[in-house]
């Protein structure tokens, strides 16, 4: 597996805790990365995008839960709700990452760790979030 790919895994696995968790729960990442992860470049693009989500979770929640015709953020399954968190964190706030990737990574992601469903779920809304709310770098695929 990738690195960056594995990163993304291990910063679902942290967000989903701190959903369930609480806020008090984000000043224990570094411990929680670090646990999880030796390898120096995947924690540090994993903790990345977890602070960088989780300091962003009120205006990626709003992005979500417009695009999401009918479903509510509170609603969704947690692991589709932080799949979805991380990947519109990638689109809206990282350069660095070309939008397709952040697409196809989620996809894959909520794929293994999610329904048979989830897939198609999650592409819908991400790409609207592409289109929508995305820098115009980021509006192509």
């Amino acid at each position: 597996m990738r690195k960056r790919s594995q990163a993304r895994e291990i910063a679902l696995q942290t967000l989903y805790e701190l959903d369930v968790r609480g806020e008090e729960a984000i000043h224990e990442i570094e411990a929680i990365i670090a646990e999880i992860i030796k390898d120096p470049e995947i924690r540090e693009f994993s903790k990345d995008l977890v602070v960088g989500t989780w300091e962003h979770r009120a205006e990626v929640d709003k992005h979500i839960e417009e695009v999401a015709r009918n479903w509510e953020i509170s609603r969704m399954a947690v692991v589709d709700r932080n799949v979805l968190r991380l990947a519109t964190y990638e689109l809206i706030f990282r350069d660095d990452i070309p939008p397709l990737v952040s697409i196809n990574e989620a996809i894959e992601i909520v794929k293994k760790f999610s329904t048979r469903n989830s897939g198609a779920f999650v592409n819908g809304i991400l790409d609207n979030i592409r289109l929508r709310w995305a820098p115009p770098s980021k509006q192509k695929k």
